[in-house]
């Protein structure tokens, strides 16, 4: 039996160019091991994403029309580079009535909305290749909502994928909530998933648990609701944060004081906290099999932690932080490789 291969890819805007690096090495592995057509949507049977995750998630399992992914990693990459600075732009007469995002959102949504609606079209859920799992946060039903392309093949499950995307990335202080529609009617007030699950890897876990996958596949060689020791989670986040706060600045700081670091501890927070929660399930299991959950998470190096820095000295710190990572974990990326090609069916 081939383990479930899960990829899980965290949130942090324009960090998002660190996950393009690093799984643009493992896609060029997989072509010169195995196929040189190869894409990552190929190797993985879900894919999980909070908001710029998500957005990755949704280029990765794209459908090319013949039900196989139409991109390469590539392609996340350069939307970042060449859209970031349109979508995340912030006028400087916006910078002085609004700094830090204190009286209304930070960023128009507008551009975000135009640039997913040109890329996704009215792509639907239902129609990416594999199963995948984007979360979001319902604000009037206070309580997660999570996208399953899998559960999509029911209307009330199913929604545009450019929604989808712009739910998943609604950011508190950088864009406004956003409504959307299913297929089926039903409207939901939602925004970033992140708020919860900015690592969404225990999300992906728990969505894999009740997944038909043999079915899914039809193939006798993966399981059905697939246990801890049927899976291998890669797990990518968008930098490591080690930013520490003063005691004595935060003492008194009040609620004004609070609002940036508290987003800022909340993400981190999250994505460490699911980080231990799934090395201590697989170390429960036996030598071969705990060694099938890897947490990838790269120093920022030089990089900004800010989600919405578009500098194009930013974005070159950004890749090269990527870049030194890669040049520094080869062994254990090329382990990932290996065991993609072994368990893809």
């Amino acid at each position: 039996m081939k383990k479930v291969s899960i990829l899980s890819l965290d949130g942090g805007g324009i960090r998002g160019i660190i996950t393009c690096i690093i799984l643009r090495y493992i896609e060029e592995q997989l072509q010169k091991c195995d196929n040189p057509e190869a894409k990552i949507g190929d190797y993985f049977d879900l894919i999980a994403g909070s908001s710029t995750g998500g957005l990755i998630t949704s280029i990765l399992l794209y459908p090319d029309g013949n039900g196989k992914s139409k991109y390469l990693i590539q392609k996340g990459l350069e939307l970042y580079s060449e859209k970031g600075e349109d979508i995340f732009q912030v006028s400087f007469w916006e910078k002085l009535i609004n700094p830090f995002g204190l009286f209304n959102e930070k960023i128009s949504q507008e551009t975000l909305e135009k640039n997913l609606e040109e890329f996704f079209g009215k792509t639907q859920l239902k129609d990416l290749v594999k199963p995948c799992l984007i979360t979001s946060y319902d604000i009037e039903n206070r309580r997660a909502k999570l996208f399953n392309s899998y559960e999509a093949k029911s209307k009330m499950d199913n929604f545009f994928v450019k929604d989808v995307c712009r739910a998943t990335s609604a950011a508190p202080t950088y864009f406004t909530p956003i409504q959307i529609k299913s297929m089926y009617g039903q409207i939901f007030s939602l925004i970033d998933g992140g708020m919860y699950a900015n690592n969404p890897a225990l999300c992906a876990y728990a969505e894999a648990r009740k997944m038909p996958f043999a079915e899914i596949f039809k193939t006798d060689e993966k399981p059905n609701n697939p246990s801890v020791n049927d899976m291998m989670i890669i797990s990518i986040g968008t930098g490591a944060e080690s930013k520490p706060y003063s005691f004595r600045k935060l003492q008194k700081a009040g609620k004004l004081g609070w609002v940036s670091p508290i987003i800022d501890i909340l993400l981190s927070a999250n994505s460490e906290t699911v980080d231990y929660q799934l090395s201590q399930m697989f170390e429960t299991l036996g030598a071969r099999n705990r060694r099938n959950y890897y947490r990838i998470n790269p120093s920022l190096k030089n990089a900004s932690t800010e989600m919405d820095n578009v500098k194009q000295s930013n974005i070159e710190a950004l890749v090269q932080a990527g870049l030194h990572y890669v040049d520094e974990n080869k062994k254990i990326l090329n382990q990932i490789v290996h065991k993609l090609i072994k368990n893809k069916v």
